[in-house]
Parts: structure tokens; sequence; C-alpha cells
């Protein structure tokens, strides 16, 4: 059997914003570390590094 693994977490090329999914809400969150939200940049176009090499099919038993 074969199961859909989506990504957990995800991080901008270009600015470092770093988000984590949220299964409660449904969607993207910004991580926090030491109290700070590292939301990179408000205007970049996000390049985030899930790309070829992030394989989501996994194989089971």
């Amino acid at each position: 059997m074969t199961t859909i693994v989506p990504p957990r977490e995800r991080e901008c090329e270009r600015c470092g914003r770093t988000d984590t999914w949220d299964d409660d809400s449904g969607t993207w969150t910004v991580v926090e570390e030491d109290g700070e939200r590292l939301a990179g940049d408000p205007y970049c176009l996000h390049e985030w590094d899930i790309n070829g090499a992030y394989n989501p099919l996994e194989e089971g038993a």
C-alpha cells in the first residue's frame, strides 16, 4: 500500500521564512524561535525548499 506523506516543514530559499504545518487549523503557520516569528520578507515571492528531491510517497507493508 502506498501512502502520500505531505511536507510538515518548509523554508523559503530567498528570505528564510520558515513554516510548519498545523493540523488543527489545516494551514501553514510561521515558526517562532525565542519569541520571534521567522516570517522573512513580507514582499518576497517565496521559493519553498520543497522540490524534486522531496518524495511524498511512502511504501507500506
